[in-house]
């Protein structure tokens, strides 16, 4: 049985998606959800899964307690759902090329610091793209620069709102994360 780690700092549907995803099989299992957001609504969420979410500061991250609970589940597959904190390179140095974060445009376009949810949604439309989508890549010690794994586009017409483009990032990344996962993890 596969194992991932999932980390989120928001309402969860990406993460949900996950769980739910992976449910019915007996190939992957979430071994635990972690956010750095105590009023998150992930934690309510991954709660109808039999999962409880548990709740860390932004030093705890960075603390060597944190990358031994961490090793102690020994995830096969570190996900980024939607978390917004720089994640630490203790971490990824244990886990080469198994954290990987969703960014809902085009990387490298619209990546680094601050850069996440409606921020990149205002600034697709503000800039009249022609196109935008979902990048999955591997995470570095930079914001939004690890490799890509996975990019899926959609064309622009020039009269959709930040919320329209919104609404098609998240259709996209609920059909396409969960499959990009589950490809990772049989390779």
């Amino acid at each position: 049985m596969k194992k991932i780690a999932i980390f989120a700092s928001g309402s969860g549907t990406n993460a949900e998606n996950i769980i739910k995803y992976f449910t019915s099989g007996d190939k992957v299992t979430v071994v635990g959800v972690f956010t750095n957001n105590p009023k998150a609504g992930v934690i309510e969420r991954v709660k109808k899964y039999g999962i409880e979410a548990e709740v860390f500061s932004k030093t705890q991250l960075f603390e060597n307690e944190f990358l031994q609970k961490i090793n102690s589940i020994q995830p096969d597959l570190i996900v980024l759902a939607g978390f917004l904190l720089k994640f630490p390179e203790t971490i990824i140095a244990d886990y080469p090329n198994k954290v990987i974060n969703i960014h809902p445009a085009l990387l490298p376009k619209y990546g680094g610091k601050g850069m996440y949810g409606m921020h990149v949604h205002n600034a697709v439309v503000e800039n009249n793209e022609a196109e935008t989508g979902i990048t999955i890549h591997y995470v570095n010690e930079h914001y939004d620069e690890g490799g890509v794994i996975f990019q899926k586009s959609f064309v622009l017409s020039g009269t959709e709102t930040s919320e329209e483009v919104a609404s098609k990032i998240h259709e996209l990344e609920h059909k396409y994360f969960p499959e990009v996962i589950a490809e990772l993890l049989e390779s």
